[in-house]
């Protein structure tokens, strides 16, 4: 390695380091009872690199309410590290915790109760009875009822019984135990899976766990082609029967990849669970069999039904739905927000009337609500008139709180508007939140906002910063970040012709971050960069590895082509058949507006990009070569009709390269026009023209876009002579999030880019050695 290279790495990485070790707040809860004072408990979590895995830990506090309406939190001196731990699941009184610990060598699932002072109780749930629990965020359900006996969640059903034979070829009835000598086990059949991140995993399933006897069962009455995700308890009244209520995901006629994915139809279902006991007895077991009751599919009417939230008094069940991707075929879309009276003996039924609180919004009005874009929805979302959810959504490029009245339909706006801040919701305190805000220039900020009634019947809502040690960062960090500023810049489309919608017409967005003393004698270099999805969107938070790309000196251009989540459903279809154009055509207008504005100089781009934005990485630097010094494509789509007979997504191929239309064609071999269209489609079809000098991030175990593709785009620029640098992450997959992977990519792309943009492409022979 060159000397200036090797001093690059030293100093890149010494600084990237700083930047990543700002934690994270991944979730938080509140803790009160009358007399006594409100506590905050704070999931942290930062990356450890010499383990490769995420470090979590307990940040815990005393909030202090003022008679002048302040709020202090007053912190523990130190995080409690949580090593092991897979799910922390207060109560709904906060007076006991569970406490969940998957194995990592096919050992017993073990789960604690603790109390305020000390673990209550610890059971191991041995693999004959179910796998790890689920906590990814999709299928991940834990829920405990409300008289704190029994806790409903979501687990690995149990693996299937192998053929087994002894050393000799001898068949043995019955199998045997997995440490039994002498014998060894087949295969077995092979099973289909969720696809990305899901390599492996068995089927979700759900069940129940007495936590006075221990007790486990899986809950009957369930169709075995469902999988199993978000389940919480029904409302009940002492006497009545209980009932379940979850989503399930059929799993016929296939399973495609689910990651990333709200385009796969499911439905909310009811399931009676017979004679839960009130009252802990002795001998008799709190939970008894469900097998005789027929889960109830509550949503037939709609292709789309998830995360179920009963208001706080019972009368509603609100979900979310997926409708519009599910049947356009996009892989993410427009959210519509629904509910269904509860009835009121607790009893549901299949034919129960599904009412549209927020419709899928077309093409909003410039300034107006443009459509309902929600990633998840807080476990308790409710203000205190039982009717009024707060909603972390995307609005253009940004995420907003809002406020929505599940039975008027009202939308309201209530964190500050015309910022370029995201807001997340962290947990609420009764009517007042607990929020996180932060930009791409801002470290998170923790945020208290409290509504404030005004005599003409409207409500707004004031909001304080929360000092906390949580997000401190080093002298060194909060100096480069205070000499950076950011917007968002919105552009015009130069395309738009009369056969298009109304929506796709409108201009999208950018964001642009750069130094305060960005010159227009000297600029900075620009490196351009591009989300996955394409159905996806940058949002303007505090990004560890953008805010380091920019502290070394270069100015960010974050495009928001047309067809990104937030900007209304015309926007977003308009992209699917019109892929490596449109959005291609959208990221160069978005460049040369930077450049008209006086922001930017033609002659130090640079281009990044991860899945979709990897296609367009590798699609701009072919169909405009002189544009671009270097680039960088992470796990990149370079090929339609080699990713199309590899990838846990077949339908995405169609989809993007041929429209909806097309969305159920992947059920057949592709036709030779089929490949014909998918290769023209493609970034590979302009590869003999580019110049840039690229460097390509694959994880090895992606199964979304298989690393062939890149491998393939690459080994074809480095037989035309161009620079071209390849890392395969081993152990990673399409994300490449684990930490080692996160920090060696942004490292090698700033190294990268310094190479082509700072020093010249005086040294580019040094990337064939």
């Amino acid at each position: 390695m060159h000397k200036e290279a090797e001093d690059d790495y030293a100093y890149l990485s010494n600084l990237l380091q700083e930047f990543t070790s700002i934690p994270n707040i991944d979730k938080a809860w509140l803790f009160g009872s009358p007399g006594l004072q409100l506590q905050g408990m704070f999931a942290v979590s930062q990356p450890d690199l010499l383990t490769n895995r995420r470090r979590t830990s307990i940040m815990s506090c005393n909030i202090l309410k003022e008679r002048d309406s302040s709020v202090k939190f007053l912190w523990a001196p130190f995080p409690i590290e949580m090593s092991g731990v897979s799910l922390i699941v207060p109560s709904p009184s906060g007076s006991k915790l569970l406490v969940v610990r998957n194995s990592e060598n096919e050992g017993p699932c073990c789960f604690q109760i603790w109390s305020s002072s000390r673990m209550e109780k610890e059971f191991l749930i041995p693999q004959s009875l179910h796998g790890s629990v689920y906590n990814d965020g999709w299928f991940e359900g834990v829920s405990w009822n409300m008289n704190e006996l029994c806790i409903a969640y979501v687990a690995e059903e149990p693996s299937p019984a192998k053929p087994t034979f002894n050393g000799l070829g001898g068949y043995k009835i019955g199998g045997c135990a997995d440490k039994d000598s002498g014998y060894w086990k087949c295969q077995g059949d092979w099973e289909e899976d969720w696809g990305e991140t899901y390599v492996g995993k068995r089927q979700p399933a759900l069940f129940v766990i007495d936590i006075n006897s221990g007790e486990v069962q899986e809950v009957k009455g369930i169709d075995k082609s469902l999988s199993i995700g978000q389940v919480v308890w029904a409302p009940f009244t002492e006497g009545s029967e209980q009932y379940l209520v979850f989503v399930g995901w059929s799993s016929k006629p296939r399973k495609l990849g689910i990651k990333y994915c709200s385009n796969r139809p499911c439905a909310l279902y009811a399931v009676r669970v017979r004679a839960l006991h009130h009252e802990s007895k002795s001998n008799e077991p709190v939970l008894q069999s469900t097998e005789e009751f027929h889960a109830l599919n509550l949503t037939q009417t709609i292709s789309s039904a998830f995360f179920p939230r009963f208001s706080p008094d019972g009368k509603f069940l609100v979900f979310l739905s997926a409708r519009s991707a599910v049947d356009s075929g996009v892989h993410n879309a427009t959210n519509s927000l629904h509910r269904i009276d509860w009835p009121t003996d607790g009893k549901p039924f299949q034919s129960s009337k599904i009412y549209d609180i927020i419709p899928v919004v077309t093409c909003a009005e410039d300034g107006c609500f443009p459509g309902l874009y929600c990633t998840t929805i807080h476990s308790n979302p409710w203000l205190s008139d039982n009717c009024t959810m707060i909603i972390s959504s995307i609005w253009h490029s940004s995420e907003v709180l809002i406020s929505v009245n599940v039975l008027s339909g009202e939308i309201l706006h209530i964190s500050p508007a015309d910022s370029n801040f995201s807001w997340n919701l962290l947990t609420m305190d009764g009517n007042n939140i607990v929020a996180i805000s932060s930009s791409p220039v801002d470290v998170a900020q923790i945020k208290y906002g409290m509504a404030i009634e005004k005599e003409t019947n409207t409500t707004t809502w004031s909001w304080s910063n929360i000092s906390s040690p949580i997000f401190r960062s080093s002298d060194k960090v909060r100096s480069l970040l205070s000499c950076l500023q950011c917007s968002i810049l919105r552009i015009s489309v130069k395309d738009a012709h009369d056969g298009q919608t109304k929506g796709a017409t409108k201009p999208f967005e950018a964001i642009f971050v750069s130094s305060k003393t960005n010159s227009k004698i000297e600029f900075d270099p620009l490196i351009v960069i591009l989300h996955g999805g394409p159905q996806d969107v940058s949002l303007s938070y505090f990004s560890k590895y953008y805010a380091f790309l920019s502290s070394v000196g270069y100015s960010l251009l974050i495009v928001n082509y047309r067809g990104s989540l937030g900007f209304g459903e015309e926007a977003l279809q308009s992209l699917p058949e019109n892929v490596g154009s449109q959005d291609v055509n959208d990221v160069l207008s978005a460049i040369d507006h930077v450049i008209n504005l006086g922001l930017a100089s033609p002659s130090k781009i640079t281009v990044m990009g991860i899945s979709h934005g990897g296609f367009l990485t590798t699609h701009l630097i072919g169909q405009a070569p002189d544009k671009f010094v270097a680039a960088a494509a992470i796990n990149p789509v370079c090929n339609l009709a080699l990713m199309i007979g590899t990838t846990d997504i077949p339908d995405w191929c169609y989809v993007e390269a041929c429209g909806t239309k097309a969305r159920n064609c992947f059920t057949e071999p592709p036709s030779p026009e089929d490949l014909t269209l998918f290769y023209r489609k493609s970034p590979i079809s302009h590869v003999s023209k580019v110049k840039a000098p690229t460097l390509f991030l694959l994880g090895a175990q992606d199964v979304r876009v298989p690393n062939f593709d890149g491998l393939q785009y690459g080994r074809a620029l480095k037989e035309k002579g161009v620079d071209v640098k390849i890392i395969m992450f081993e152990n990673d997959v399409h994300a490449l999030k684990r930490p080692q992977s996160d920090f060696e990519s942004f490292l090698n792309i700033g190294v990268w880019f310094n190479k082509y943009c700072k020093y010249g492409a005086s040294e580019s022979q040094e990337s064939k050695d």
